[in-house]
């Protein structure tokens, strides 16, 4: 057994350098060093999707670095990018990254290994963010059976080969189905299952080529038009189609086994006065829609971004915002009867997330509560009851941003608005400003195994990626020290 596992990973070292071969560099990459040798036990999985391969911001690696030298986590490559909060996606040897690059919206496939470039696609879009936040794209690409999906910021849905980058399928969805900009454009990332492309599309009955008045917009917003429709992975044909009022969120779609059923959530709900949305359940071969829960206060200005939390043991499901902003509703916990009807179990405004997805953990949430940066909290809640059982601020006394900042004192930094992740029987955070940390979570408490500062940058919005014991990290912004502009940087997490 052990001879034949050697004798399958010298093939894959093989097959994976002549693939790494067939890739370019091109001026926007850095390479550093090739990653450390894996070991033997470890267990390896992709990343395809936004919330990793189940959906729920856990993979199974282990065998990971959790011990980080001073000097800081060893950098295998990077590569300069656009504007765009997405995170990278990968499917065996190829990484997906996906940026607007000089009014263009870029897709491109690197080698995983070595940031080398297979392909590179792109197109001209004209979009302007109303709040001035950057004008690339909000929805993370996803891989299945050989093929690429994104979803752009002005609603172009395009399908491309994995392998050769050559575009399958397109939509103009804002075009088709009469889409409005929304607040950041188009953000929800696409599901792909059962050989359909899933789509929170947010389409209105009518155009906005104009309106008469405040009233007129308002009235068109709350039209009901396609609100969520699925394509065919292989040629794009529509495959069924949701016609409902409540629009386009930042959430994800994402699959939930109920009653040994397979069915789809969607946390929908785009720009509406009043703001209008809830949680769908769909039957992805039909499109039949089972249950329509409102989860949504009337609050003109919401941007929903967490996607549903699936604890398919007890038929149940989790939801939550931040919004409104003053007094937000929070989260709930619904559990679905035979019929997949709805019912609440418990709702909570100590678990109100602004764009990450808590993690589910042996009974428990573990989430960033909290809209803004100087009211976000690390919080654990029973997932039977709702009640909170722990908040922490993660801080800590940062001596070298403060000397680059040409300040004589530490300053005082905080993980704030940060993303969670589970591999290798601890959760890996990523921080709002570039810090990166091993924590132990548990009903007992939060204890912090390590930590590095990986860069200075507000805006870390993007879960990473992790697979084949790399971590891809999406710098979203230029660094505070103005020694990095935005990027993507894979770092080494394989152990001596």
């Amino acid at each position: 057994m052990k001879r034949a596992s050697s004798l399958i990973f010298c093939l894959s070292l093989f097959f994976g350098a002549v693939c790494a071969e067939e890739a370019q560099t091109f001026d926007r990459l850095t390479f550093y060093a090739a990653p450390k040798a894996p070991c033997e036990k470890a267990k390896w999985a992709d990343w395809p999707r936004v919330l990793g391969p189940h959906d729920d911001s856990r993979t199974e690696e282990n065998e990971l670095l959790k011990q980080w030298p001073e000097s800081g986590l060893k950098a295998v490559w990077e590569v300069k990018t656009g504007e765009g909060y997405t995170s990278p996606i990968i499917s065996g040897d190829f990484c997906v990254l996906f940026h607007a690059l000089e009014n263009k919206e870029t897709v491109e496939c690197l080698h995983r290994e070595t940031g080398r470039r297979f392909w590179i696609k792109d197109y001209p879009i004209e979009y302007q963010d109303r709040y001035g936040f950057g004008n690339g794209p909000r929805s993370s690409p996803v891989i299945a059976n050989g093929v690429v999906v994104t979803l752009g910021v002005t609603s172009l849905l395009h399908a491309f080969d994995l392998k050769t980058g050559a575009e399958l399928w397109k939509h103009d969805l804002r075009k088709d189905y009469h889409v409005p900009q929304d607040f950041f454009g188009a953000g929800s990332s696409p599901l792909i299952l059962d050989g359909k492309v899933i789509v929170n599309v947010g389409g209105k009955a009518e155009a906005f080529d104009g309106f008469e008045d405040k009233q007129d917009r308002a009235r068109k917003l709350a039209t009901k038009g396609v609100s969520v429709a699925a394509f065919d992975l292989k040629t794009g044909a529509l495959s069924w189609k949701v016609e409902d009022e409540w629009g386009a969120s930042y959430a994800s779609p994402v699959p939930a086994k109920l009653h040994g059923q397979t069915k789809v959530l969607i946390y929908a709900g785009g720009e509406s006065d009043p703001a209008i949305g809830g949680l769908l359940c769909i039957d992805p071969s039909t499109g039949t829609v089972h249950d329509r829960f409102p989860w949504r206060d009337e609050e003109y200005i919401q941007a929903t971004g967490s996607s549903p939390v699936v604890i398919a043991e007890k038929n149940r499901a989790f939801i939550t915002t931040c919004y409104p902003k003053n007094k937000p509703i929070g989260g709930v916990m619904v559990e679905y009867d035979a019929d997949f009807k709805a019912k609440e179990v418990w709702h909570s405004t100590k678990i109100a997330c602004h764009w990450m997805t808590p993690l589910y953990e042996d009974g428990h949430l573990y989430a960033i509560d909290g809209e803004r940066e100087n009211n976000s909290r690390l919080v654990c809640v029973n997932a039977d009851t709702g009640v909170e059982i722990w908040t922490k601020n993660i801080e800590w006394e940062d001596a070298a941003f403060g000397e680059a900042q040409g300040r004589s004192k530490p300053v005082r930094l905080s993980i704030l608005r940060a993303s969670l992740l589970k591999a290798d029987g601890a959760v890996l955070c990523l921080g709002e400003t570039g810090s990166l940390h091993w924590l132990k979570l548990t009903p007992q408490g939060c204890e912090e195994l390590t930590r590095t500062q990986l860069f200075y940058a507000l805006n870390t919005w993007s879960l990473p990626a992790l697979s084949h014991g790399l971590l891809y990290v999406h710098q979203q912004a230029e660094s505070l020290d103005r020694k990095s502009g935005t990027r993507v940087i894979c770092y080494d997490l394989r152990p001596e």
